[in-house]
């Protein structure tokens, strides 16, 4: 066995262990930040770029590791930063975690996965690639899979790097840039005092036109399809 091939992936479950274990993400909930809200906002207005250095490599090591409460550290730093500034930073961060994952995975895991499948992962793998930037930009647009899962399914898969990066930093970026803006409303609402409601996410006004812009990635599957049946 080949330690070295598995110790990028051994890296980021021993960090995703001891967050678990630590309960961290516990210091970016609602309640903390309300706590300290007026504190951060002036120590962000008096070392701005240090915060934004230091919110961008929270966000890339939570993406890594696959903490959960991504998307309310999204909301967080909406509330912080504003929607342009939050939503640039976590477009960036995000894909930047993201592809740890991705590297990680693929290192470790991929040719010992194509021994034990056999031919039929190679066909799902001819079949994925045939249409990658399509698939990859649905399973990141549409907020219905898990964003861990859509991280690492890809490495399995065969996935050019070059393509998993772009259609990440784009796919998720109509998302981001919606949870950024309502995290910068939730911004007026901690300085109040007050704890949001966060039922706001789960609503049909957010999801169904993430989902409608997902659907539209699959048009050039669809087209390829009916231009293939027609030349037969």
């Amino acid at each position: 066995m080949n330690i070295k091939r598995y110790l990028p992936i051994a890296i980021l479950g021993i960090g995703l262990a001891v967050a678990i274990f630590f309960d961290l993400h516990t210091y970016l909930s609602f309640e903390v930040i309300g706590e300290n809200y007026a504190t951060l906002k002036n120590y962000i207005e008096e070392q701005f770029l240090f915060s934004l250095l230091i919110f961008a490599l929270v966000y890339i090591l939570a993406v890594a590791f696959s903490l959960p409460g991504a998307s309310a550290l999204s909301l967080l730093y909406g509330a912080l930063l504003g929607t342009v500034v939050s939503g640039t930073l976590v477009v960036i961060s995000a894909t930047i975690g993201a592809t740890f994952i991705f590297l990680a995975a693929r290192y470790a895991l991929q040719d010992s996965l194509k021994k034990r499948a056999g031919p039929w992962l190679s066909k799902m793998q001819e079949g994925f690639n045939e249409n990658a930037v399509s698939y990859l930009l649905f399973l990141r647009l549409v907020p219905a899979f898990p964003f861990f899962i859509v991280n690492l399914a890809p490495a399995f898969m065969g996935v050019s790097l070059r393509v998993y990066v772009i259609t990440t930093f784009f796919g998720i970026m109509p998302g981001t840039f919606v949870f950024a803006s309502i995290g910068s409303g939730i911004g007026y609402v901690l300085e109040q005092g007050k704890t949001p409601d966060l039922s706001i996410l789960s609503s049909p006004e957010i999801l169904l036109p993430l989902a409608a812009i997902g659907l539209l990635s699959l048009i050039p599957i669809v087209l390829k399809k009916l231009k293939a049946k027609k030349s037969i």
